[in-house]
């Protein structure tokens, strides 16, 4: 079954709040769930480097590319308080370690 990730990243300054991103993941992980042609989304921080990084696994390139609508990103944009970037790659393998 092909399937596309979506790495989605958002590049901070100074101005990293690890605290208000954890907050977003929290408020927002309602709005991901059992939306259609999304199999799952991860939330990350990269504290370091001053990033939030989200990545998505789609059913199919056209779920990935047609939910990253210019609205969408604005709003993630809004969101974050700073653009996002977008990685799409094909999945060509997974493993899943479900207990």
């Amino acid at each position: 079954m092909p399937m596309n990730a979506t790495l989605v990243r958002f590049r901070f300054g100074d101005d990293f709040d690890e605290k208000r991103v954890r907050a977003l993941a929290e408020s927002s992980r309602a709005t991901f769930e059992d939306m259609p042609g999304l199999r799952s989304k991860a939330y990350a921080i990269d504290a370091v480097n001053r990033e939030a990084v989200n990545f998505f696994l789609w059913s199919n390139e056209e779920a990935a590319r047609s939910f990253f609508s210019p609205q969408v990103l604005g709003r993630f944009g809004e969101l974050y308080g700073v653009a996002p970037t977008l990685e799409f790659a094909e999945v060509i393998q997974l493993v899943e370690n479900r207990r």
